[in-house]
Parts: C-alpha cells; structure tokens; sequence
C-alpha cells in the first residue's frame, strides 16, 4: 500500500488566550503541534502498512519550523515527509490545490489519510477538497478501517447512526478521533527519524498563478465568561428557576 498522510501543523489551542481589550487572540508565543486527529491518521496509516506493507508519505503545507512536527510523525513510522511552505496568501482553495498538485507529483498512491478536521479552524474541507480535486472517491468520518487487497471498508460516524462504506482504491478517507489511539514514539524511533528524508517542495513547482478565493478579514476570540449563578431552592422550584434564566439568556425559546 502507497499512503500518503495529509497533516497540518496547527497551535495548541489549549494553551491559546485571549487578550481580554482587543477580543483578538494571543498567538505569539503558543506551542505548535500537529493537530490531533491528523495523529489518528497517521496511526491509521501505520496499521495498515502493518498489515500489507508499503510505504507512508507526510504530506504538509506549513511554515518552515514545521518540519520539527513532521519529524514527530516520522518517528511513528512514516517513511517520508514533503513540506510545502505557505505562499504569502491562502485559503482552503490555495492549500487544497497544492496538495492535490503535490500529490499528482508523487505519484501512485492507494490511500490518502486525512483527519476529520483540524482542531484549530475545524471547517472539515481539505479532505473532500482533495477528494474532488484528484477525481477519486471519498469516505468521511470513519471510526474505523478495514483494508483488504482489493478494497476498503469503513465505518461512518453520522452521528445517530454508523454507516458502512466499501470503495475500491484509490480512495481518501477522513477520521474521526475515535478511530484509535496514536502511539507514543520510542526514543530509538525518534533518533531513527533524523535519518528520514523531509523534501521541501517549493509552490512554484507545484502551481503558478495561485490566488486564494476568500480574505479573511478578522480574527476574533469569543470571551467565555461564567455567571456562577448557583441555585439552593428545593429541586423544582431550582429547576424552575435555571429554565427561566435560560429562557432570558434566549438558550431556550
């Protein structure tokens, strides 16, 4: 099997703050990780790598420090990583044309690994992006893979419900967190991981003439603040008393 796994750098969203007078978020200074449920792919890739063989591509548009967090999922057990840097504007339109460009470059592939979304924007786009992009079919949401030689099974989480999926390859799959449990390198694999190639393809030898379809304009944080509003009637009359104040607060209609 040829996987490629697509995976963003992205901040750690748990250690992110918000400057309480500008409403803008505090960026400068947050650690930087490979978004979690793009692990999960990457996990993904590895078992199935396990089981047929083959090999497994990183596949990244980022900023140049983010080879640091390809090298993370090469000591999993990725072979190989190609970084694309960010052209000076993009959007989802930009980062899913170099990717499908990049991955036309490559090659012949049986299985391309996304995760569901990106814990930062979490808009769920690249996956199908690429999927119609490249012309290939797409299975979102899977909770769970079964790869076989001539054909892949999954899973779809759809919320109230699981839908079973089978597509012949190639094929793009997008997972969901719950999919597995990304493992924790070892320090030979880390070691072992300097010695793994990280190939820097630059946007010009992908495509030219690039130009993102959407600006953003703002970036706000949204200020999570408490009431700490405690109740201590007996139950009903408290129960009563949250529905109303919900009510008020238009949480209820």
């Amino acid at each position: 099997m040829n996987i490629i796994v697509c995976a963003k750098q992205v901040v750690d969203v748990s250690e992110m703050k918000v400057d309480s007078s500008t409403k803008k978020p505090i960026l400068q200074g947050v650690p930087q990780k490979i978004s979690d449920i793009d692990k999960n792919a990457m996990e993904e890739a590895i078992k199935i790598k396990d089981k047929h063989g083959g090999k497994i591509t990183v596949l990244t548009v980022g900023p140049a420090d983010a080879k640091e967090r390809i090298k993370e999922l090469l000591a999993m057990g990725a072979d190989e990583g190609i970084l694309i840097p960010y052209p000076d504007k993009y959007d989802y339109h930009v980062v899913s044309t170099l990717l499908t460009e990049a991955i036309k470059k490559i090659g012949e592939y049986d299985i391309i690994l996304c995760g569901e979304a990106s814990i930062d924007l979490f808009s769920g786009q690249i996956g199908p992006r690429l999927a119609g992009l490249l012309g290939i079919p797409q299975i979102t949401y899977a909770q769970s893979v079964n790869a076989e030689k001539d054909k892949i099974t999954a899973d779809r989480n759809m919320g109230d419900k699981s839908v079973t999926t089978e597509s012949t390859y190639p094929v793009l799959i997008t997972v969901t967190k719950e999919i597995n449990e990304p493992r924790l390198p070892s320090l030979m694999q880390i070691l072992g991981a300097a010695n793994k190639p990280i190939n820097d393809w630059t946007v010009e030898s992908l495509a030219d003439g690039l130009n993102p379809k959407i600006d953003a304009v703002e970036l706000n944080g949204i200020p999570m603040e408490r009431k700490n509003i405690i109740y201590k009637d007996n139950v009903d009359e408290s129960v009563k008393n949250l529905v109303d104040s919900l009510a008020k607060e238009g949480v209820l209609r």
